[in-house]
């Protein structure tokens, strides 16, 4: 059995959203675009809810990716704002 989620989990999310028509790909919780098709989401959904609703937002060949992250990454030269966002998000 898959272990339920802290309160709020930090995720990494990769979603093909070039591949949507539909307009930007909805990210259920608390969520930041680092690049084009990067996001760090926070919510208290599981790795796989969150997955299913955002599959449910795009295209059947769009490629996605859910990963949980158990410390803030590191990161740099992405989208301003995300260490704010990051350490906003974690008070």
């Amino acid at each position: 059995m898959t272990p339920m989620p802290d309160a709020q989990t930090l995720f990494l999310v990769y979603a093909d959203v070039a591949a949507s028509s539909e307009g930007p790909v909805h990210l259920p919780g608390d969520a930041f675009m680092l690049a084009d098709t990067l996001f760090l989401v926070r919510s208290d959904l599981t790795r796989s809810e969150l997955y299913h609703q955002v599959k449910l937002g795009l295209p059947t060949d769009a490629a996605l990716l859910v990963a949980p992250l158990a410390d803030a990454p590191k990161f740099r030269r992405l989208h301003r704002g995300a260490l704010k966002w990051l350490r906003e998000s974690n008070d």
